[in-house]
């Protein structure tokens, strides 16, 4: 997650910002396609195999009873088992909440609900203590229904965990509610409708045609790959909705919803305020005295855009349309800067919301989970979906080969494995961790799959000094975290006859980088003793480097093989970690994943290739990403690599939902995406990719409300651009960029084998 500066203001003034809606798209008509793979339109052809509790999704069923053989209908009070065939029954479109649980959506677009407190409008229609089932206009959790089959009987039973109930059959046919523990729980068949059904809304992929699958384990990997994002990033952090947000409250939408797109991408006012007034983003346009549309699903008027960085870029089926274009591997972080957090608070109105580093970035971690059960659920069953977590480049390649996302799990936090610290007044500093507990976090970890992680992130730690890239806003949140500003010191000299991936150290900002009257300036002031931080001209690095716990902590990252990030490490601290790794025999690869925050000058990057590290750029544009293939390529020459000794791929770092911009359009001058396009096939499209199916990706086009997404208009403005962006790379760089884009997920994967394939220490399962 990389900053920029004006976000960091929102901690100390309300400001609007408004945008502007897309315009028509005239006369191209972009269907809402769908592939094979993601069956978003009811299932109305027979079935070919038995049905059980997974396998119903998203099919067309009637309900009918195992005892009366009758079918569920609707009436004026309710439903009924009426129906004597499927014709005259009610068609239950089956759209999973999650593994085992849906929502039963009618033809008329309400859902199968139980009512446990009715309302006075609501007629019971049930007997006894028993409670209505009715057809509900909005989704709640009493519209969520577990299903099990009975192993025995092959029937199947629908439970409302929330009322604690189970669907049973009053004595006049009705659907009612039951007690769950009752031994004549009712039974029920699911039968293909004759009829047709609505079907739940969703976000389209706009793609035609199925994905590719590998041409076997021991072949090298076709696919690209993002290896720093943040899809855990998210306004709740549970499927149950439960856990509450990440950033403080800041970030608003869900990367999935129990009940779908409407809901995960809904209207922002909850979040932002009337007109967008509380929303952290309004800083970035310099225009506090504008406003912008809150509305989201379907319309979404003025967000999500490149620019727009409180508001979610990561829905699942964006990232689908990336993957149905060639996006094989995706290092996803748990991210949180503590400071910031605590600003997002006050500036979110949700002061109870969890800072904690480690706390959050474990539950974005877990949310993933949850995310990857919610997207089997949608294809069938666990396993079934195309988003795999995996812990070994051994699973990488099975799950990649099986034309599947690899999803590996990191974690980029200030306060890194609970190591923050504090500054005292007499020159002292009070670590926040141990020899101990640093072992027993890295194995928690370990044991919750992360396997990429960032020692340094932003802000200094007991573990050594943060790379500075931003002299004024991040020199202040240090303070809030640590109690004291950074210490400088001139950058050492580096070749300049090499390019750097980025030129180290900033220009410090002297005094408190806010107002000065605001409430924050003034508490800092104070706290500070009314004493600001002064630097001299010219860009400053960092003072403070690997501690001597840091470097006990390089190793024990070492040790259990773990893919170690050399980004937002202090200029100065990213020799010693190339020195401290040169030390293993062979030497143990490093990862710079999104732009080298910080600094990474030549010398060094060369040193980093040398050792089986790799080096991928903050996501661009398609001209950004093809310009800097051209510099991977001088440095692979300095360093003495050519493509027959390893592979040159290049993938990107988008940062999705991490706060630090995302590419705009290419600009004038650019040859234009044309839309529809062709992957895989046509010019440009070497001989490697001949084996692959071509596919066709349209202009992305929201039918119910005519919304569309031009990259030559709106750049990055979610995650589902990517497919669009392979078409910019195509054009600006041809065949080499797309067999280096294309080469990416194969790339990752070998350095991922130098780091795993060492020996492995004990329980390194």
């Amino acid at each position: 997650m990389t900053l920029p500066r004006s976000l960091l203001l929102m901690g100390s003034i309300a400001l609007l910002s408004a945008c502007g809606s897309d315009s028509d798209p005239g006369t191209s008509q972009p269907t809402d396609s769908v592939n094979s793979t993601t069956p978003d339109k009811p299932n109305s052809q027979a079935l070919s195999k038995e049905l059980d509790r997974y396998s119903l999704a998203k099919g067309c069923y009637a309900l009918q009873s195992t005892d009366s053989e009758q079918y569920a209908a609707a009436d004026d009070s309710g439903y009924r088992m009426a129906a004597s065939d499927t014709g005259a029954a009610e068609a239950f479109y089956m759209q999973p909440a999650t593994l085992g649980k849906y929502l039963l959506y009618t033809a008329d677009e309400h859902l199968l609900t139980a009512v446990t407190d009715s309302p006075e409008s609501i007629e019971l229609t049930s007997t006894g203590d028993q409670s209505s089932v009715i057809a509900a206009a909005t989704p709640s959790d009493n519209a969520i229904w577990t299903i099990d089959k009975d192993a025995a009987s092959g029937a199947f039973s629908l439970v409302v965990e929330s009322a604690g109930q189970a669907l049973t059959i009053a004595n006049d046919g009705t659907l009612a509610l039951g007690p769950v523990d009752s031994a004549n729980l009712a039974q029920f068949s699911f039968v293909e409708s004759s009829n047709s059904c609505a079907s739940y809304p969703e976000m389209p992929t706009s793609v035609v045609g199925d994905t590719y699958k590998g041409r076997g384990v021991d072949k090298p990997i076709i696919g690209f790959a993002d290896i720093h994002t943040h899809g855990g990033m998210s306004s709740e952090l549970s499927w149950a909705g439960d856990v509450g947000p990440s950033a403080g409250g800041v970030l608003y939408g869900e990367v999935f919803h129990r009940f779908g797109v409407p809901h995960a991408l809904e209207d922002c006012e909850e979040f932002h305020g009337p007109q967008g007034i509380r929303d952290g983003n309004n800083v970035l346009n310099a225009t506090p005295t504008e406003t912008h549309e809150t509305q989201g699903w379907p319309t979404f008027v003025d967000w999500p855009r490149n620019n727009y960085l409180t508001h979610q870029v990561m829905y699942y089926r964006w990232v689908e349309r990336a993957w149905l274009a060639g996006l094989r591997l995706m290092v996803n972080h748990g991210t949180n800067i503590a400071a910031l957090c605590r600003i997002g608070q006050l500036y979110a109105a949700k002061p109870d919301a969890d800072c904690d580093d480690m706390s959050i970035a474990t539950k974005q971690i877990n949310y993933l989970y949850e995310l990857q059960d919610y997207i089997d659920a949608q294809h069938g069953g666990p396993g079934k979906g195309w988003y795999r977590i995996v812990t070994s480049p051994k699973q990488a390649r099975e799950v990649i080969n099986d034309g599947k996302l690899a999803v590996i799990l990191g974690v980029e936090v200030a306060q890194a494995l609970d190591c923050g610290v504090t500054f005292n007044p007499d020159g002292t500093e009070t670590p926040n961790c141990d020899t101990a507990s640093v072992d027993a976090e890295i194995q928690r970890l370990w044991d919750l799959g992360v396997r990429h992680i960032y020692p340094y992130h932003d802000i200094d730690s007991a573990l050594g000094g943060a790379g500075i890239f931003n002299g004024d806003v991040m020199n202040y949140l240090n303070f809030l975290d640590t109690g004291k500003f950074w210490e400088t010191t001139e950058c050492r000299d580096y070749p300049t006859d090499l390019p750097a991936i980025r030129t180290p150290g900033a220009d410090m900002a002297t005094g408190v980088p806010f107002y000065g009257d605001d409430p924050l300036s003034s508490t800092i002031m104070e706290i500070n003793g009314g004493i600001a931080p002064v630097y001299p001209d010219g860009k400053r690095c960092n003072e403070r480097t690997v501690t001597d716990l840091g470097t006990y902590v390089l190793n024990a990252l070492m040790d259990r093989r773990m893919i170690i990030d050399i980004d937002h490490a202090a200029y100065h601290s990213k020799d010693m970690m190339l020195e401290l790794t040169e030390q293993r025999d062979p030497a143990y690869p490093l990862v710079s994943s999104h732009g080298a925050h910080g600094g990474l000058t030549g010398d060094q990057a060369v040193k980093l290739l040398q050792n089986g590290g790799i080096i991928y750029p903050y996501k661009g544009h398609g001209r950004s990403h093809t310009d800097f293939l051209q510099t991977l390529k001088e440095l692979r020459a300095a360093a003495g690599i050519n493509d027959n000794d390893r592979i040159l791929g290049l993938g990107y770092g988008a940062d999705g939902n991490g706060f630090g911009g995302h590419p705009g359009p290419r600009g004038n001058g650019a040859e234009p995406v044309n839309y529809p396009f062709t992957l895989f096939n046509g010019e440009d499209w070497g001989p490697e990719f001949a084996p692959i199916k071509p596919v066709t990706v349209e202009l992305m086009y929201i039918p119910e409300s005519g919304k569309f997404w031009s990259i030559d208009e709106v750049g990055m403005a979610h995650y589902g651009m990517v497919a669009d962006f392979v078409e910019e790379v195509r054009l600006e760089g041809g065949q080499e960029a797309l067999e280096a884009l294309y080469n990416s997920a194969e790339s990752y994967v070998q350095m991922w084998e130098r780091v795993y394939n060492r020996g492995a220490p004990n329980s390194a399962n």
